[in-house]
């Protein structure tokens, strides 16, 4: 690819794993970023001395992806503990994975809110999906979490006290609509590897895939969005709010909706799955402790889940506070008024832990996260457009050609780069 020229736009996680494949290749690469910052959904910012990450995220070390593009150890990872604790007014209770959590076995076994046959059908289905690949999952036959969870036989109990608010969290639906494929495959990469957040905040991700990017060659111009994109016998000409640029290809890796602008492909899915995450600080002399487990509310949907990041990632906090996150799901949490939401939690909080007070719990920031995921529900992974979808010199890289999680956007980064190398 020597001499040829190709522009990325956006710097999302995929725009830049294509950005640095591209550039590894020998192309003149581009990137156009209409945000200051790389990063995409994948962001962090700091707050009176509060690291906080754009909506709670975490990264699955599992994922293939991530281990080929990234330095894991120049992430400097702090981990979760396997499992979540199952919290209802009165009561919480350890689940965990016995296998990859020998500690928490006996408070695992001892937990009365999940029967032995689900966690005996648990281990049955972990061999299930250790055997399968990602590819091999999503060319399986469809149909919702749980439904699918109803056919495998475990209990009304465990989908309601245990998959609805976990799984909840992961693919922002508690209601277990979206399809199967993303529970297998999720619930495959938790039983290989760990979830982890790095010491600086998720937003260390894209800042590591960016240097790599320039390192390979790649310029990355921020705040400067395209525009337009012309696709012609010979290129393609990209506008930007500044500029035109004339080049041998381009990758269009912006979020969805822009991505369909830019292109005019209707398969691109712009459907959303919203979320509301409120970020507080308590003293740390008031925290409770989860030895690094996720809070799930197994009574009620809202919050989902309340997480003591900074139990997790000491760093996330400063000087003597903790840093806990809450999350909230669905279009109503949008609008709701963040004063009304933290009291939420903090009556919660106080129903799960009787005798405590957490009058100090003070929020620190709010985030209302329209469009976290493009909605997935069974059967829509088929229809998903391919790298090439848009013809020419043009083509695809996000999450949506693939699945919405950060494996699919870097996986699909790579794969955009390969399919431009290849036609060119």
């Amino acid at each position: 690819m020597n001499g040829d020229s190709v522009v990325v736009a956006g710097a999302g996680l995929a725009g830049l794993v294509a950005a640095r494949r591209l550039a590894d290749a020998g192309a003149e690469v581009t990137v156009f970023e209409r945000r200051a910052t790389v990063g995409g959904r994948v962001r962090t910012e700091t707050h009176d001395g509060f690291t906080l990450d754009r909506g709670f995220q975490v990264l699955f070390t599992a994922y293939p992806a991530v281990r080929r593009e990234l330095d894991l150890g120049a992430l400097d990872l702090r981990y979760f503990r396997p499992g979540a604790v199952i919290a209802r007014p009165g009561s919480r209770s350890v689940l965990s994975d016995p296998l990859r959590d020998p500690r928490a076995a006996l408070a695992s076994l001892r937990n009365d809110e999940v029967t032995t046959t689900d966690k005996l059908r648990t281990l049955l289905f972990r061999q299930h999906v250790g055997s399968r690949t990602e590819a091999e999952i999503f060319r399986s036959t469809d149909r919702s979490i749980q439904s699918f969870l109803r056919e495998w036989g475990f209990s009304e109990s465990y989908i309601e006290h245990f998959v609805a608010p976990f799984y909840g969290g992961i693919t922002l639906d508690r209601s277990l609509s979206t399809s199967k494929r993303v529970f297998e495959y999720t619930f495959k990469a938790l039983s290989e590897g760990a979830i982890a957040v790095p010491a600086t905040g998720m937003g260390a991700i894209p800042e590591q895939l960016a240097t790599a990017a320039r390192e390979a060659g790649a310029s990355i111009q921020l705040s400067e969005g395209v525009e337009s994109v012309a696709d012609h016998d010979d290129g393609v000409t990209v506008e930007t709010a500044s500029t035109t640029k004339e080049a041998d290809a381009v990758v269009v890796a912006t979020d969805p909706k822009e991505a369909q602008r830019l292109t005019d492909i209707g398969a691109i899915p712009t459907d959303a799955r919203g979320c509301v995450t409120q970020s507080y600080r308590l003293p740390e002399s008031a925290a409770p402790t989860t030895r690094r487990k996720l809070l799930l509310n197994a009574k009620d949907p809202s919050p989902n889940t309340v997480v003591p990041i900074s139990e997790v990632a000491p760093e996330y906090a400063p000087g003597s506070e903790a840093l806990f996150v809450a999350t909230f799901l669905g279009d109503a949490a949008l609008e709701r008024n963040a004063s009304a939401l933290a009291e939420e939690t903090r009556l919660t909080l106080e129903a799960w832990y009787p005798g405590r007070d957490f009058a100090d719990l003070e929020p620190v920031r709010t985030h209302r996260i329209e469009f976290a995921q493009f909605d997935q529900p069974p059967g829509i992974h088929e229809g998903l457009p391919d790298h090439r979808a848009p013809g020419g010199r043009t083509y695809l890289a996000g999450d949506y050609t693939a699945w919405s999680s950060i494996q699919g956007a870097m996986r699909s980064g790579r794969e955009a780069a390969q399919a431009v190398v290849r036609d060119l």
